[in-house]
């Protein structure tokens, strides 16, 4: 609905409205709401064409949703017309034709502690 608002929250607020304005100053009230969310909404336009505007012409195609991550991985690494389910999909598929463990890299093995005394393995190269 309005702002995931219910019905019956709606008229609880207007009706909180009326109490804390009174009927007589409640237009006043609401035509002032309606200015400034006109002036808040023409604000944001100039802002985005001001913008535009400096960032020159190579960026007419520019769209402020674009810059959300999760649009912006959509658009650029799954292309227009792929879903992340095709991709994952996918993936499942190409794990479960990897076949036997032989063809996987062997597992990383965890460093055995040193003994008392003992000198950790120097390498020159990596210093």
């Amino acid at each position: 609905m309005f702002f995931d608002l219910s019905p019956l929250e709606i008229v609880v607020l207007l009706g909180l409205a009326v109490v804390l304005f009174g009927p007589d100053k409640l237009p006043q009230a609401a035509a002032s709401a309606a200015r400034f969310l006109r002036q808040v909404r023409a604000f944001g336009e100039n802002a985005r064409a001001d913008l535009r505007n400096e960032l020159g012409p190579e960026f007419e195609g520019l769209d402020l949703q674009d810059l959300n991550p999760k649009t912006f991985v959509r658009k650029n690494l799954l292309g227009e017309g792929e879903d992340l389910r095709e991709l994952r999909d996918e993936l499942n598929r190409d794990l479960r034709n990897l076949g036997s463990m032989d063809e996987l890299p062997p597992p990383r093995r965890e460093p055995t502690p040193l003994a008392a005394g003992e000198r950790p393995p120097y390498d020159a190269d990596a210093t």
